[in-house]
């Protein structure tokens, strides 16, 4: 009778050991699939962020040879000429 109980609560214990191990294999799954999808969304920023730094660069730029280009206020003929 004794064994019958001890085998009883070995095997619940068991069970309770498998249903745990297969739970946190569920949320290991799910958190690595929520990492890879925050590690392509970083990689798309990021990828964004660079476009948008060469853009602004770019812009300076512009307005650097704009500035250098266009007449400034001692090029100005006064208006009486």
């Amino acid at each position: 009778m004794g064994a019958d109980r001890a085998s009883l609560d070995l095997m619940a214990r068991l069970e309770a050991l498998e249903s745990r191990i297969a739970y946190q294999e569920h949320w290991l799954d799910t958190l690595d699939q929520a990492v890879a999808a925050q590690e392509r969304r970083l990689a798309t920023l990021e990828r964004i962020n660079d476009l948008m730094q060469e853009k602004i660069r770019e812009q300076q730029r512009a307005l650097q040879e704009g500035d250098a280009v266009a007449p400034g206020p001692a090029d100005e003929v006064p208006p009486h000429y």
